[in-house]
């Protein structure tokens, strides 16, 4: 039986409360949330802060797959069936996420519509976000890859206002980021300054015309 509207439930109230299978957790810096191969268990919700998802090899060689922002679920794994963790999820800058146990998130998902479409809607941007990572690797110059990083850091393309400061990032995970070695993403790095596409100012400033890089055949 399909679930029907109810006007007294509001999906952002339920994220930022605890209790009913719910917390709410404030990570420093570095702080890992779970680690690859931990139990999957629950799901996540980052209300403030950025989050990176990494996965090493057997060989020990790691890789970031994502960089997430506020509004952004992740660990949804752990509603499809996945056992262990795939990846290991750290924060990158001081972040509020909500842990939400796998038995409360099935139970809200079949019992309020108002939050099974926030979960689809971001399931629908991830699944899109893939595809274009694909793409984006398969076809564009790791110039070009690391530009359209930069901006996604900054939320350009996003709804809202973009962010043109982000995030204190290592060029080393950027280099993991884009598939390239740190070497050359300092070098685009420094060409991208000397063109005015960013600026560092304390923090590193991301300009819309850095979309040039992007656009640019």
């Amino acid at each position: 039986m399909a679930a029907t509207k109810d006007p007294g439930f509001s999906a952002q109230a339920f994220l930022s409360k605890v209790g009913g299978g719910r917390s709410l957790t404030d990570h420093p810096v570095k702080q890992v949330i779970f680690a690859q191969g931990d139990a999957a268990d629950s799901i996540f919700y980052i209300h403030k802060g950025k989050v990176k998802l990494t996965v090493v090899s057997s060989r020990g060689k790691e890789a970031v797959i994502a960089i997430l922002g506020p509004g952004d679920f992740f660990g949804e794994g752990s509603l499809a069936g996945q056992v262990k963790r795939m990846s290991t999820a750290s924060a990158m800058s001081r972040a509020t996420v909500a842990r939400i146990e796998k038995k409360a998130a099935v139970r809200v998902l079949h019992e309020q519509p108002e939050f099974a479409e926030l979960f689809l809607q971001h399931l629908l941007a991830r699944s899109i976000r893939i595809e274009e990572d694909l793409v984006d690797q398969l076809f564009n110059s790791s110039e070009k890859r690391l530009a359209r990083v930069l901006l996604l850091l900054a939320n350009f393309g996003k709804e809202g206002k973009p962010e043109t400061a982000i995030a204190k990032i290592s060029q080393q995970t950027l280099a993991e980021i884009v598939g390239t070695t740190r070497s050359r993403v300092s070098f685009f790095m420094n060409k991208f300054r000397k063109l005015g596409f960013i600026k560092y100012n304390g923090h590193l400033e991301v300009h819309s015309s850095l979309l040039n890089v992007v656009l640019h055949d």
